[in-house]
Parts: C-alpha cells; sequence; structure tokens
C-alpha cells in the first residue's frame, strides 16, 4: 500500500507563516487555500478530510502538498502566463535581482533601500553591463522572480531542547493512534465590537459596519478541542484562560472516548496547560498530555481549523453582545460537524458510542441505560 501523502516536516519559519496566513486570512484567496491546506495536512489530517474542508478536489490537495515538499512556501504563489515576449536574457534577470536583493550601501551607494527609480538608473550605469529597462517593466519583473517591497521583520526559532522529540511524539501518536488523539488550544482575546471581513455585494457598495469607541465589554477566549479521528470541532467561550478552564476542557475530551483506552492530547506548552493538578488528573485518567514545541504552535492539529472558525464567525460580524457571538460559534460548530463527514461514517460512528454505553451501563439523557446480557 502506498504511504499517504503528507507535507514533510515544517521548519519553524515555514510553520509561523502558513499560522499567520490562516489567522489572518488578509492574503489572497489562492494562498490562504493553499496555506489551509498545508497546515492542515502538517496537523495530521488525511487528503479526504482536508479535501472536504476545502471544498476542494483531492488531486489539488495532493498537488499543493508535493509542491511544497519541492520548493517550499513559493508553491503558495500562483504562476500565471502569458504576455509579451521578455526583452532581457535569463542571466541579466538574475542580475537584477541579485542588486535588488543586495543593500545599496555595498554597492556604494548613498542609501538604505532601493526605489524603483534609483535602481532602474543604476542598472543603466553599472560598470561592464548596461541594462535599460523602465520602472513597470522593473516592478513586474521583480514580482516574478518573487521580489516584493516589503517591510523588514524580526524571526525568532525554537529554542526548545526537546524540539525535535517532541515533534516526533506528536507524529508518532497521529500516525499510530489516529483514533485517539485530540488538539486543544485557545484563540483570542475575542471582544464585542465590529470586525472588518469579506462579504458578496453589489460594485461600490460595501456592507458597512459602524465604529466603534466605547468598548464596555470585556474579553472572552475560545477554548476548542477537536478529535481528529471523527473530524469533530467543538468549544466554549471563556472569561479568561486558566488551568480550571484547561482541566474542563480536558475532561470534556476524555468523556468522548468512553472505552477507558488512552487519549492522547495535543497542545501547547502554556504554563496553564501543564500544571501539578492537570498532570495529576491526566495520569489517573489515562491521558497522555502530547506538548508542542515553544514557539512552535502550528504543530497543534487544531489551528488549521480555527482559521475557518474565525472568518465565518468573527470576521465581518456585528455582534451585540457575548451570548449572541457565542451562538453564532456553536452554530458554525454544528454546522461544520454534520457537513464535516460522509453521513454513513457519522452513522457508523453513533452506534459505536451507543454500544459502548450501554455496555457500562451510562446514563444517557437523564435516564440509565441497562448494561447488555
Amino acid at each position: 500500500m502506498a504511504e499517504p501523502v503528507r507535507v514533510r516536516r515544517l521548519t519553524d519559519q515555514e510553520g509561523r507563516k502558513l499560522q499567520q496566513i490562516v489567522r489572518r486570512g488578509s492574503t489572497s484567496s489562492v494562498r490562504y487555500r493553499r496555506a489551509m491546506m498545508l497546515l492542515a495536512s502538517a496537523g495530521g489530517n488525511r487528503v479526504p478530510v482536508i479535501a472536504k474542508l476545502m471544498q476542494a478536489d483531492e488531486d489539488t490537495v495532493r498537488d499543493v502538498i508535493h509542491r511544497f515538499n519541492e520548493m517550499g512556501l513559493a508553491c503558495l504563489n500562483p504562476r500565471w502566463a502569458g504576455g509579451r515576449p521578455r526583452l532581457l536574457s535569463p542571466d541579466d534577470e538574475d542580475f537584477v535581482v541579485q542588486t535588488a536583493t543586495t543593500r545599496p550601501t555595498k554597492l556604494g551607494q548613498p542609501f538604505t533601500r532601493w526605489s524603483l527609480r534609483k535602481l532602474a538608473a543604476y542598472l543603466r550605469k553599472v560598470h561592464g553591463r548596461v541594462i535599460r529597462i523602465g520602472r513597470e517593466a522593473l516592478r513586474c519583473l521583480l514580482a516574478r522572480r518573487g521580489v516584493t517591497f516589503q517591510r523588514t521583520k524580526t524571526w525568532k526559532e525554537s529554542p526548545d531542547p526537546e524540539r525535535d522529540a517532541k515533534l516526533d511524539r506528536i507524529e508518532e501518536v497521529l500516525e499510530r493512534f489516529p483514533d485517539r488523539v485530540f488538539a486543544f488550544d485557545e484563540f483570542g482575546p475575542l471582544g464585542i465590537r465590529p470586525t472588518a471581513g469579506s462579504c458578496w455585494a453589489e460594485q461600490g457598495r460595501p456592507e458597512r459596519h459602524p465604529a466603534t469607541y466605547h468598548r464596555t465589554h470585556r474579553v472572552r477566549y475560545f477554548h476548542g478541542c477537536y478529535s481528529i479521528g471523527d473530524d469533530t470541532l467543538w468549544g466554549v467561550n471563556r472569561l479568561k484562560k486558566g488551568a480550571a478552564n484547561t482541566l474542563a476542557a480536558l475532561k470534556s475530551i476524555r468523556a468522548a472516548r468512553l472505552d477507558g483506552a488512552p487519549v492522547y492530547v495535543i497542545l501547547d506548552n502554556l504554563s496553564a496547560h501543564k500544571g501539578a493538578d492537570i498532570r495529576r488528573w491526566a495520569k489517573k485518567n489515562k491521558v497522555k498530555l502530547c506538548f508542542t514545541p515553544t514557539y512552535a504552535s502550528w504543530a497543534n492539529p487544531i489551528e488549521a481549523h480555527f482559521g475557518p472558525l474565525r472568518q465565518f464567525t468573527v470576521a465581518n460580524s456585528n455582534h451585540r453582545n457575548y451570548a449572541v457571538q457565542t451562538r453564532a460559534l456553536h452554530g458554525y460548530l454544528r454546522w461544520r460537524n454534520k457537513n464535516a463527514r460522509h453521513p454513513d461514517v457519522l452513522a457508523a460512528q453513533r452506534r459505536e458510542r451507543a454500544r459502548i454505553r450501554s455496555e457500562k451501563g451510562i446514563r444517557w439523557g437523564g435516564r440509565a441505560v441497562a448494561r447488555a446480557a
């Protein structure tokens, strides 16, 4: 049997970049969808689950994964065709790109960055090679070669000395026990305010939201749990993060598997996730905690599913209060879980849970279910 298609292990920078694209959703739809496919695959989701999540063809998902494994984050950018024949040779284009990505001070120029005008003027005067190119053609050339005008940023890598061991552990449980692996995380803060987003509207007549200056509500945090095997997402809004709320989420995860077998929970190493009480309860109830490395929360499989939750409930919204916001979140979760898997698969899973409950004599709906003879 052929190995399932899956992205290679992400680097810290790749994981954070994909997580940033999925969380913000402010890039092009092509980059957003491809980033979500890659992040979902890195979280252990199979190709059919990703295709269902993205409403895409399975072959499309496989192509994106293969291209990422070959060329990295460059696969996020679409390749458009057409246009007039190029007048510069490939060597000339390479020289232009090399010059544009070199600090002007290293080339004897008295400024810290290039503008299109300054770069075009320098290329016409450089010794040994004269390249005549207009500003618009220069901009198109740089864009075609993946060089854009952007702000400088800081960077960081995971300083966790156990980074590889933790990633190996996550990959192991996803591969060996997919039906008993869960993911937990929080996102927020969620506020009561008009939130910008996008929607369909008449051209030149966008939907308008009121401005807000007075924030009279406190913030909330969504505590989410995700079942890898069932492809089911659930959660609740809380006033703050804390060990008590984390323990409540872990108890809901433990209750999702009634057979008493160990379950594995992937979560980041926030202090509220690994207190003494939580570790003691987890050990007693056969809950194995698998922590992501420091600054590597992208390794949590739930991250790919938080993106649509934000886009379809928080973005382009103007909730009056937290009760309305919570109903919107739970309404989307019910719709998502109902449409996430094939109906026959869901029915089989419900029958299996009902059988286990019947064997254990667990109360359901206020009645005691008799044990099987």
